[in-house]
């Protein structure tokens, strides 16, 4: 939904899934955007982590999964996405996952989009690759501010979905996003304020102590931190 969403779990999959390209594109990227596509259009295969900027107006040969981690804002954009598969005569597939307060989604789309759609089983024998992500926000500060980020443009994409009577921003379980984008601890944010988490563990690690593995960026913020002392 997010730019910032892709920053984190582009960067977040380079990491967890090996010997296959990975490839991230958002609206922010001006000047590197026609690069990263045609060089993803070139591979034999990939995942190419992004926001609705690819939602339509491109064409990718054999695309075979579409999946849409957030649903989009427009009732529109759905079928954009959903249309980077099945290019003219091939087979492909399109997922969106809902949460079940957002089931009433498929209604909606069904009727304002025509768009019918099929219930695809959960997966079983899932690997929580969670740790393993809360380990590599400990281990670099980009990591672990990349996810806070990407937690806090969430919420604020949420709470602007045109749907707004099934996407409630008030029903949404902070904890378990929290814990789904494998946070260290609760960021501050307006929405959260005044609200208790009792779900949600954070690390006893102090955060300010996590350092950037790029040399330079950790030298320039132990200067801003001497500063603020």
């Amino acid at each position: 939904s997010t730019c910032a969403c892709v920053e984190y779990y582009g960067k977040a999959l380079e990491s967890l899934i090996k010997q296959v390209k990975i490839m991230s594109i958002h609206g922010k990227m001006k000047h590197k955007r026609n690069k990263i596509f045609t060089e993803f259009r070139k591979l034999p295969g990939g995942i190419l982590v992004c926001t609705d900027v690819m939602a339509r107006g491109i064409d990718i040969p054999e695309v075979h999964w579409v999946l849409q981690y957030d649903p989009p804002s427009s009732a529109s954009a759905f079928v954009h996405r959903c249309g980077r598969t099945a290019r003219i005569g091939n087979v492909g597939s399109a997922l969106v996952f809902l949460l079940p307060m957002e089931e009433s989604y498929i209604n909606f789309l069904s009727i304002n989009q025509k768009c019918p759609m099929q219930e695809m089983k959960p997966q079983t024998n899932v690997l929580d690759l969670l740790p393993k992500l809360q380990s590599m926000a400990l281990a670099d500060r980009a990591v672990f501010e990349k996810g806070m980020k990407a937690f806090v443009s969430y919420v604020q994409a949420y709470a602007k979905h045109e749907c707004n009577l099934i996407f409630r921003i008030k029903d949404l379980d902070f904890a378990s996003l929290a814990r789904g984008f494998a946070l260290l601890k609760m960021p501050k944010m307006p929405e959260l304020r005044g609200k208790c988490f009792p779900d949600f563990t954070p690390v006893t690690v102090n955060t300010d102590s996590i350092s950037f593995k790029d040399k330079n960026r950790e030298k320039e913020r132990q200067k801003k931190l001497e500063e603020q002392r």
